[in-house]
């Protein structure tokens, strides 16, 4: 991953991963999906959404708001 980018919100599942970066991108902020997940077993490891440094703070409160 280049550098400026950061983890924004996590999920164990891809279409929750899918959603919030489309709830990202509706408010105007690039999102990049890295699915971490096990590709044998599908309980271990995470789906990481990272964003730019500089949105980081908009994309916190979207996921609050997302998450609730």
């Amino acid at each position: 991953m280049e550098e400026g980018w950061v983890i924004a919100y996590t999920s164990n599942e891809m279409y929750h991963a899918e959603l919030f970066k489309k709830v990202l991108g509706d408010h105007g902020i690039e999102a990049v999906i890295i699915n971490k997940m096990d590709s044998s077993y599908q309980t271990f490891g995470e789906i990481e959404i990272y964003v730019k440094q500089d949105n980081i703070l908009k994309a916190k409160k979207l996921a609050e708001e997302y998450d609730s």
